[in-house]
């Protein structure tokens, strides 16, 4: 099983980014999928969710407007489309898998944002 985040970098303030988290060894599309991120010296925290078909999908109040996530069960992948960035957006993000009874991780991947 794998989870590998890509995308990540280091964008100015008011800047874009696309994360991209790539699964494989599990049955994908039967799992719930989320964006976490984790600032130093902070709790990890819920960024998104998106359903197992894509149609319904959640956010953290901080970047509702902003983020936006999407899937593609065929790729089986999963992205975050982050625009509007601000310094506050400066974490390590990670991809979540999860379903009743199984759950997935990913390494993490850094953004900062900084001028």
């Amino acid at each position: 099983v794998q989870l590998v985040e890509s995308g990540g970098g280091l964008v100015q303030p008011g800047g874009s980014l696309r994360l991209s988290c790539a699964a494989s060894g599990f049955t994908f599309s039967s799992y719930y999928m989320n964006w976490y991120r984790q600032a130093p010296g902070k709790e990890r925290e819920l960024v998104a969710g998106i359903s197992r078909g894509g149609g319904s999908t959640n956010y953290a109040t901080s970047v509702k407007g902003r983020f936006t996530i999407y899937r593609d069960n065929v790729k089986n992948t999963v992205y975050l489309q982050m625009n509007s960035l601000t310094l506050e957006d400066t974490a390590v993000y990670y991809c979540n898998a999860v379903r009743p009874g199984s759950g997935y991780w990913g390494q993490g991947t850094q953004v900062t944002v900084s001028s």
